[in-house]
């Protein structure tokens, strides 16, 4: 649970997902209404509920994912630059790399890569396959967490206004999320909502999530603190963007963290973004495609 990509899976999966925010301009008067508790909620609801459809259609759209990595938050030298191609399989994603530190990988590298996508595929398809029953398990059990992180919003917070800002002509509605005291924790995911303070701008107009910046209030401990901690001033940006009439996308996620796994410390500056989205759909229509790039990209059989 300590390892970087699982804190990175916690702290994402938890905040819920957000949207690309150009620059804030004042509104007009007659936007300046502020929406009252019960129409805040309201908004809230309805965000809630359409980040489940997002993350249902995700489920079938591929992408490209950059993630630059920094030691120290200051740095101007990265640490790790790759660019990946992510592809869902049915049982979660398939990350292949495409580019390291700007330079494409080789071709066999690539061509290696993209049959152990079709392998993924081709278990996914086959519900005999030995370890397909226990994939699907895991899969399950992660929505199913995932889904509860969403949901556990509506509770985990309190509300309050902080006015309207306008991004490329959109009315966006910014509410502050403090930690609800009467909060129960149903989970160790859950449990970072009691440390988190977050920002959140959601389009009014659509009632979609857009943009989170939070930051850790207090340290997290895991373990009770003997398996790690997570230090209080940690901050993390989740960004998205909308793809299609009423779907939206994740486009960035910004991790600055320090903590400590058992007695070492250690440091998470992490950049990822995310574009390039195309349906490729589920595993039987994702594996039509992989095959035709894999006879594109086969070598040609030797001539006699």
């Amino acid at each position: 649970m300590l390892h970087r990509s699982s804190f990175r899976i916690v702290l994402c999966a938890s905040v819920a997902c957000a949207l690309a925010l150009a620059p804030a301009v004042a509104v007009s008067r007659q936007d300046a209404r502020p929406l009252t508790p019960d129409e805040i909620r309201a908004l809230v609801n309805q965000a809630i509920s359409n980040q489940h459809r997002n993350d249902e259609v995700l489920a079938v759209f591929e992408r490209r994912e950059r993630r630059q990595t920094r030691k120290e938050e200051t740095d101007t030298a990265l640490f790790e630059d790759k660019a990946f191609r992510v592809v869902p399989t049915g049982t979660g994603t398939l990350r292949l790399l495409v580019e390291e530190n700007g330079q494409p990988v080789p071709a066999e590298l690539s061509l290696r890569q993209l049959r152990d996508l079709e392998q993924a595929l081709v278990w996914a398809l086959d519900p005999a396959e030995n370890k397909q029953k226990r994939r699907v398990e895991k899969f399950d059990k992660r929505s199913r967490e995932r889904a509860d992180l969403v949901d556990a919003l509506r509770d985990a917070f309190l509300f309050t206004w902080q006015g309207r800002e306008t991004s490329s002509g959109r009315t966006l509605v910014r509410l502050l999320f403090e930690p609800n005291p009467a909060f129960k924790s149903r989970s160790r995911n859950t449990e970072l909502f009691r440390h988190t303070r977050a920002v959140v701008w959601i389009d009014e107009a659509a009632a979609q999530l857009v943009r989170i910046e939070a930051d850790l209030a207090s340290d997290v401990s895991f373990g009770g603190g003997v398996l790690g901690k997570i230090y209080r001033g940690g901050r993390f940006v989740i960004e998205q963007s909308q793809f299609a009439d009423g779907v939206w996308f994740p486009t960035r996620y910004e991790y600055n963290f320090s903590g400590r796994k058992f007695v070492f410390g250690f440091e998470l500056h992490e950049v990822t973004l995310a574009s390039a989205y195309r349906r490729i759909g589920p595993p039987k229509e994702a594996l039509a495609t992989v095959r035709h790039e894999l006879s594109n990209a086969s070598p040609a059989p030797a001539s006699r």
